[in-house]
């Protein structure tokens, strides 16, 4: 059963009723969360904020499961629909035209509900585009360990941010989260040549 729905990326409806058939409930809720975390972890090396709340959202029905909050049947709902909505997440992204490494800064412009709905997709993926481009152009292999090339990079950051009017409240929360999630990429642009 892992086989098929691994490289269909995850579990439907079919899933959920031969899980549910299943008399050993307990190895399809492992299975499924061992899929899910096997998931989660690949996206950890791309898309920080994205690997984060899926994290929470499966550690969350894991544990309401273990201390006996809910059934199985009702864990292995759960599991299913954070599946769906990571889909429904990448799924967003291509819509709107973004490669993943665009699509993880998106994510990151997105963790403040207020800028969602102020400046809404359009802007937030003019953001985001910038974002790459930007920091594409200024990364170096130990741009981590030079103060001056972070300052710099924090700066190009908050120029991107107000250029677009994103709320000022709420820019140094979403300037930390976007150079969090620049330290994830870069260091693989620097290191396969992607930059510039």
């Amino acid at each position: 059963m892992v086989p098929e729905l691994r490289g269909c990326f995850l579990l439907y409806a079919d899933f959920a009723a031969r899980a549910s058939a299943v008399h050993q409930s307990f190895l399809a809720v492992e299975t499924l969360r061992k899929l899910l975390a096997g998931e989660i972890h690949g996206s950890m090396r791309t898309n920080l904020v994205r690997a984060r709340s899926f994290a929470e959202m499966l550690e969350r029905s894991i544990r309401a499961y273990q201390n006996h909050a809910i059934e199985t049947a009702q864990v292995i709902d759960q599991l299913i629909e954070v599946a769906r909505q990571m889909r429904a997440a990448q799924k967003k992204g291509e819509d709107l035209g973004l490669t993943d490494d665009e699509i993880a800064f998106y994510d990151a412009l997105g963790v403040n509900d207020s800028a969602v709905q102020v400046l809404g997709d359009a802007t937030l993926t003019l953001i985001a585009r910038e974002l790459v481009k930007t920091l594409r152009k200024n990364v170096t292999i130990d741009w981590t360990a030079k103060d001056s090339v972070k300052a710099q990079l924090r700066i190009d950051v908050k120029r991107i941010l107000r250029k677009y009017h994103y709320p000022p409240d709420k820019q140094l929360q979403a300037t930390q989260t976007i150079l969090e999630q620049a330290e994830l990429l870069c260091a693989d642009w620097a290191e396969t040549g992607q930059t510039s």
